[in-house]
Order: structure tokens, then sequence, then C-alpha cells
């Protein structure tokens, strides 16, 4: 049976039509956060490095709604607006995950939404 997650505390609410997450047996599958700050819907910086942490706690947010924390993901995808960023992504992205290392893929694209740097999805366990 799949759990749709779409009110998670701390975490922006959708901005199409996507749930934050699905839950689906032992998996999460988090949707793509992007830098938006959860109360009021707007971009928190224009710096890299600031966005990706925003990033990162939204997903925090998002898996901790399923009792989850980084320690349970298992794979993550970044996608970048500019290569050139990923050295300042890698570093708030590791620190984020105290010592975590899911296997993940990190990719330029053309355009993200909203214009951010940076958007990142992940798929944890849950047992």
């Amino acid at each position: 049976m799949l759990k749709y997650i779409t009110d998670a505390h701390g975490a922006p609410a959708a901005i199409g039509p996507y749930s934050q997450a699905v839950e689906g047996g032992n998996l999460v599958f988090l949707s793509g956060q992007i830098p938006l700050n959860p109360e009021n819907g707007e971009i928190v910086s224009a710096d890299v490095k600031e966005q990706t942490k925003q990033v990162m706690s939204n997903l925090s947010a998002v898996l901790a709604h399923s009792g989850l924390t980084f320690r349970n993901v298992m794979k993550s995808t970044i996608y970048l607006s500019d290569m050139n960023n990923f050295s300042a992504v890698n570093e708030v992205y590791e620190n984020c995950l105290e010592g975590v290392k899911p296997a993940r893929a990190t990719v330029e694209v053309a355009r993200l939404p909203k214009d951010v740097l940076v958007e990142i999805d992940m798929i944890a366990f849950k047992s």
C-alpha cells in the first residue's frame, strides 16, 4: 500500500501536482527539493551553499515525517544548474549527512524550477 506525504512539517509545500514523498513497502521516495523557505515559499539566497543547506533541511524534514534520518538514505540525485558549483554543494551535502555516504548521481541541467542553483531528491529505506 502506498502512502503519499504531502504535509511534512518543516518542508515547503509542493509547487506542482506531486507529493513531497511516497512510501511503498520499505522504500520512501522523496521528491526533489529546491531551496524554498517552508515558512514563506521564497528562495532562501542566491548563494549556492545557502541554497544547498536549505535543500538538505527540507529533505531532513520530509525524512523525519516518516521517522527517518539521512542514515536511511540509500540513493540521492543532485541536479546543478552549473557544474562549477559541484565542490561547494558537495561540501554542504557531506556535512549534512554526518558520515553517511549513500549512492549518488550528480548532473548538470539546463534549468531548475524557479531558476534555483540546486535540487536534490532521495530514496530511503524504512526498516
